[in-house]
C-alpha cells in the first residue's frame, strides 16, 4: 500500500504546524527527531511539506511534542461549538481514504474519522498508548478487522471496539466493493516527555 507521489495540503500545513511548535519549544531538527524516534532527513522533509508520511509517523512526532495527532492535524478551536472542516489525512495509490472529520478540542479527546478501503487495500496500524480504544462502525462493503489474536469480518451495520494498543490493521477483501466505515478513536495518556528511544529511525 502506498502514498500518492505528490504532497497533500494537508501535508504542508502540517509541516508548518510541526516547524512551528518545535521552535515554540526551543528544539533543534536534530533535538526533535531523536525524541520522535527518526531520521533528520525524515524530520526535515516533514517541516519541508516534501514527505508524504505514514500516520504512524506523525503520531510519533506529535507526542515528541508533547501533543496528540488530531492536534498536530487539525488543532481545534477551542470553543463550546466548533465548525470543523474535514481532512484527508491519509490516501492509497489504489483508492482508499482516511478523513478526519472532527476531533475534540481536549487533548487525548476524541477523534472522529471516516475511511474507505479500496478492494485488496489494507492499512497496517502500529500499537497506541495504553488505555487507547477504536470503535468502527461500517457502513458499507465487509471490513476485515485483524489483530495477532483474531481476524474478525465485519459488514454493513455491524459495529465494533477495538483496544488499539495493539498491533491491528484494516483491509477490505478482494472480492468485493469498497469497505466504508466510522471510526472514533481515543487515545490513552501519553507522557511528556516520551520515552522514544533516540537512534532508532523509521521510515516516513
Amino acid at each position: 500500500m502506498s502514498t500518492p507521489s505528490e504532497p497533500a495540503p494537508f501535508v504542508e500545513r502540517l509541516g508548518r504546524e510541526v516547524r512551528r511548535r518545535r521552535q515554540a519549544a526551543g528544539l533543534t531538527v536534530q533535538g526533535l527527531a531523536g525524541r520522535a524516534g527518526l531520521s533528520r532527513r525524515i524530520l526535515t522533509q516533514i517541516e519541508q511539506g516534501t514527505a508524504n508520511p505514514s500516520l504512524v509517523t506523525i503520531d510519533k512526532v506529535a507526542r515528541a511534542l508533547g501533543v496528540d495527532f488530531a492536534t498536530l492535524a487539525a488543532s481545534p478551536a477551542a470553543e463550546p461549538l466548533h465548525i470543523s472542516t474535514a481532512v484527508e489525512v491519509w490516501s492509497s495509490t489504489a483508492g482508499s481514504r482516511a478523513v478526519l472529520h472532527v476531533s475534540s478540542a481536549r487533548r487525548g479527546g476524541p477523534e472522529l474519522w471516516e475511511w474507505t478501503l479500496r478492494p485488496g487495500d489494507r492499512y497496517q496500524a502500529q500499537p497506541d498508548p495504553p488505555g487507547s480504544e477504536e470503535l468502527f462502525l461500517v457502513t458499507a462493503g465487509t471490513l476485515l478487522l485483524e489483530t495477532s489474536e483474531r481476524t474478525v469480518t465485519l459488514g454493513a451495520g455491524d459495529s465494533a471496539r477495538l483496544a488499539s494498543d495493539r498491533v491491528y490493521a484494516y483491509a477490505a477483501p478482494w472480492d468485493g466493493g469498497p469497505a466504508t466505515f466510522i471510526r472514533v478513536v481515543e487515545l490513552g495518556y501519553v507522557p511528556f516527555p516520551p520515552s522514544f528511544p533516540t537512534g532508532k529511525f523509521v521510515s516516513a
